[in-house]
């Protein structure tokens, strides 16, 4: 990839914000009517097609035994992740509001700063901080009832 806007993490950030905004719209509605985790299945099949599809298209198959144990172990515990996370959020949205759902979902974000330091040694400044800490208050301040 080459230099510029297009290219840096902020583009690809900002434009999975996006998707993520348009598929917690798309499956509040696809959700309707149909058992959460089945939904989230359906959901998985057209993930795993396309991107078997975009791979083929653009060469970018990678031999699997080019892949690292290592990197097979915390792939399959992202995958499980990511699937238990799935089926909670189909379920979320089943049973809320997608306007409340997908910001209290997004606490991951905080999670994912405050791991990233304690697991990984990442280092935030205050700024940074100040950033999660006012993402924490947005999400009580919308999940809170009265």
């Amino acid at each position: 990839m080459g230099t510029g806007f297009f290219s840096s993490w902020t583009f690809w950030a900002l434009l999975s914000a996006a998707f993520a905004a348009l598929t917690t719209i798309f499956a509040k509605v696809g959700v309707s009517g149909i058992n959460s985790d089945f939904a989230t299945l359906l959901r998985t099949l057209v993930v795993l097609v396309s991107l078997g599809l975009i791979l083929y298209a653009t060469g970018q198959y990678q031999s699997l035994s080019s892949i690292s144990p290592r990197s097979y172990v915390f792939l399959t515990l992202s995958g499980l992740a990511t699937g238990a996370s799935w089926i909670c959020y189909f379920r979320a949205l089943q049973l809320g509001q997608a306007s409340l759902v997908a910001p209290v979902d997004k606490l991951s974000v905080v999670l994912v700063a405050v791991l990233g330091v304690t697991l990984l040694g990442e280092k935030l400044d205050l700024r940074q901080w100040a950033g999660i800490c006012l993402i924490t208050a947005g999400v009580v301040l919308l999940a809170w009832r009265r």
